[in-house]
């Protein structure tokens, strides 16, 4: 196996509806945020992290595949770990079983990077910083006896832009790297996917809904 070619993908994640991906708080404090977004430990901006986007395109492409797990002929919901060389979900994102995967899949061939603020972006809000993150409240209603479960989480706003970067790999599997290549599609695919889709949680209440912008394909 040989690395023949590394593709890049860039350009712009662009928030167009409240986007909430949780960072997770094991501790509530009284009148405290319920649901905070991932933000950068040294700036405190928000980010996206690479393995939400991997995950959510991922997820998108082995729904539209039927590329599901199974266990005893039965849909298991967890992803594709198949590691047959010739599945085009494990040659990209990688096995994670060991056990089945095959020792000629090869290295996983996409890398998601970390998405930061766009610093353009940036430099347009400095000034209005707080206003980067809002917090809402929800409310949960019992159908019996319709008592309100409030909730309250963060979400970065509608207009914000991230700055994302995707990496391909393309080696030779004694196909001159035909396969890898012929894989590349269903990468740009997952983009189109997430477009129509959401990313993060509360997808179904209205959150997450992003679109590219400057999109951008170059041979490294």
């Amino acid at each position: 196996m040989k690395l023949l070619k590394i593709k890049k993908i860039t350009g712009k994640i662009v928030v167009e509806t409240g986007l909430h991906i949780g960072a997770g708080n094991e501790t509530i404090e009284i009148g405290g945020m319920d649901n905070p977004v991932t933000k950068d430990p040294v700036t405190g901006q928000p980010y996206i992290p690479g393995s939400s986007l991997k995950g959510k395109i991922r997820s998108l492409l082995e729904w539209k595949y039927s590329k599901f797990a199974n266990k005893d002929g039965k849909i298991t919901g967890d992803p594709c770990n198949c590691g047959e060389i010739d599945c085009f979900i494990c040659r990209i994102f990688g096995c994670a079983d060991i056990k089945k995967r095959n020792p000629k899949l090869g290295p996983t061939r996409v890398v998601f990077r970390d998405c930061f603020l766009n610093e353009d972006y940036f430099k347009s809000i400095e000034k209005q910083i707080d206003t980067l993150i809002e917090e809402k409240h929800e409310n949960s209603i019992n159908r019996i006896n319709s008592s309100a479960v409030p909730r309250n989480l963060e979400r970065v706003v509608p207009g914000a832009k991230f700055d994302f970067e995707i990496i391909y790999k393309i080696y030779d599997m004694d196909d001159g790297g035909k396969s890898d290549e012929d894989n590349f599609k269903y990468i740009k695919e997952g983009i189109e996917l997430i477009q129509d889709d959401y990313l993060g949680g509360g997808g179904s209440r209205g959150n997450g809904k992003i679109s590219i912008e400057e999109y951008k394909e170059e041979d490294l």
